[in-house]
């Protein structure tokens, strides 16, 4: 996110409060620790809008950054110590938001657009790189357009089983879930699938499980779960259950472990000193 758009989350605190106050009133502590480790991020990483747990690289996760910043991926270890920076060719970062490893198979959401104006959206696939890389040379790009307009979105998850990917809005009040369907063509109007119950919406993440999903704003995190023979749209346009959460400077990114042993959240720096990993362990 731009400078200029730091006041973001206190505007959309007060637009988006009423609803999601509804959604949390069901705080369940009892799921993961309400109290997360905290690793401080060295050197500082300040415009954070995406992460992902490492498969290639086990005791890392990947990071991506927003508007303003290059086109690359960011090696953090889970200690706070940020490794390296891989470039990533024939990428532009126009204003990227949230990021998925599915498979071996990072996708990158240039989705982001704060006064609506770019039309056509698109997402970056590439492999995975090791941590010996330097660049990533083989990038696939699908470009797509919404069917009403167009939209700030902030947050998407991928179907591991169908790779169709579901975009959640963010300005929009609530917040609008679209579907991006395999097999995905050059380029594509995505579908509207329906809404949440508030909106402000900044990130999201899957769960290694398939059925499980975290949907996070600036102020709040709501777990969804997919229903037996359903789809990962259906979960979304269900009831959710707040997490218990420590608010963040200008949280961007959420993502589960591998593992499945908890979730990690990361920051904007925003106009905090410093920026910081946290891990919430599942119980």
């Amino acid at each position: 996110m731009k400078p200029f758009a730091m006041v973001v989350p206190v505007l959309v605190m007060a637009l988006f409060s009423c609803c999601q106050r509804e959604v949390n009133e069901s705080i369940d502590g009892l799921i993961y620790d309400t109290v997360p480790t905290a690793h401080t991020v060295t050197p500082m990483i300040q415009e954070a809008s995406g992460i992902a747990d490492s498969k290639a690289n086990p005791g890392y996760i990947w990071v991506q950054e927003d508007s303003g910043t290059p086109p690359e991926l960011i090696l953090l270890a889970k200690d706070g110590t940020v490794k390296k920076r891989i470039y990533v060719k024939g990428a532009e970062n126009r204003d990227w938001e949230d990021m998925a490893l599915v498979g071996n198979t990072i996708y990158i959401g240039e989705i982001g657009d704060n006064n609506a104006v770019h039309g056509t959206y698109y997402f970056y696939l590439m492999e995975e790189p090791l941590a010996t890389a330097d660049t990533v040379y083989n990038v696939t790009k699908i470009a797509f357009t919404y069917p009403d307009g167009n939209h700030d979105a902030e947050a998407f998850i991928v179907d591991p089983t169908t790779k169709d990917i579901y975009i959640i809005s963010k300005r929009d009040n609530p917040s609008i879930v679209y579907k991006l369907s395999y097999p995905y063509q050059p380029t594509q109007v995505v579908t509207k699938i329906g809404t949440l119950g508030y909106g402000g919406v900044v990130s999201a993440a899957l769960a290694p499980d398939k059925n499980t999903i975290l949907v996070k704003t600036y102020f709040g995190l709501n777990q969804f779960v997919r229903p037996t023979g359903k789809s990962l749209g259906d979960a979304l346009l269900s009831q959710p259950k707040g997490i218990s959460y420590k608010i963040e400077p200008q949280g961007e990114a959420v993502s589960f472990a591998l593992d499945g042993s908890g979730f990690y959240t990361l920051s904007e720096k925003g106009f905090s000193n410093a920026v910081i990993l946290y891990f919430y362990k599942k119980k």
